[in-house]
């Protein structure tokens, strides 16, 4: 999929709170406000098909949403035996206002899990920027019994965001994975993980952190 997805495209659940910033002194400074454009340069893996992610940007430039109605991990009972792990990435291009780059603070991942006695499951999610050697990498666990929504959310501390470079053009990767492990549930049972909720669709929300770039 691909195309600009401008602010007023966004949608009511975009509408995430500002991040709070360090004092002037260390050149954070409120989002810019110009608009950002997000363009989908390319989605791939097995938890997200052609047609079943879409990325929208918040109306104060401190988010985006990526939204998924396709992404299922199971293990048991009829599953495919390659069922048991999906995965997305998502390949972006980021258009900022002129003078400013950003970095990813934050991640908010909702879903659905209903987990046997004895089956776990993980969710991981990678951030990288092409071409640069950082990539941050954050799991999250869960065990059965379990049959419930789900939350996770990732954090970054100032010192260690990892910002996009200024004046380069660089794609930005988000690489998400749900696995789904049997363990030692009851022969036959089925275990299962979604990134979505209980209408099908799923916000992911990225908050961006903001600062001006040397000599702007």
């Amino acid at each position: 999929m691909a195309g600009g997805l401008l602010l007023g495209g966004a949608i009511a659940a975009l509408f995430a709170t500002a991040l709070p910033l360090s004092d002037p002194s260390s050149g954070f400074i409120d989002p810019p406000p110009d608009k950002i454009v997000i363009k989908v340069a390319t989605v791939n893996g097995s938890g997200c098909p052609a047609g079943t992610a879409a990325v929208a940007v918040s109306p104060d430039n401190t988010a985006f949403t990526v939204t998924y109605s396709n992404y299922l991990a199971q293990v048991g009972g009829n599953s495919d035996p390659t069922a048991f792990r999906k995965n997305c990435q998502l390949n972006l291009l980021v258009h900022v206002p002129q003078g400013f780059t950003y970095a990813i603070a934050s991640a908010d991942y909702r879903g659905f899990a209903s987990l046997q006695q004895g089956a776990s499951s993980t969710e991981k999610a990678s951030y990288y920027f092409q071409g640069s050697p950082n990539t941050a990498s954050l799991t999250h666990p869960f065990r059965g019994p379990y049959d419930d929504n789900w939350q996770a959310t990732d954090t970054t501390d100032w010192a260690q965001l990892v910002w996009a470079p200024c004046g380069v053009q660089r794609n930005f990767n988000i690489n998400t994975e749900l696995r789904v492990s049997a363990g030692t549930s009851a022969p036959g049972s089925t275990s299962f993980m979604t990134m979505d909720s209980t209408d099908g669709d799923i916000s992911t929300v990225y908050h961006l952190a903001w600062k001006e770039c040397p000599g702007t």
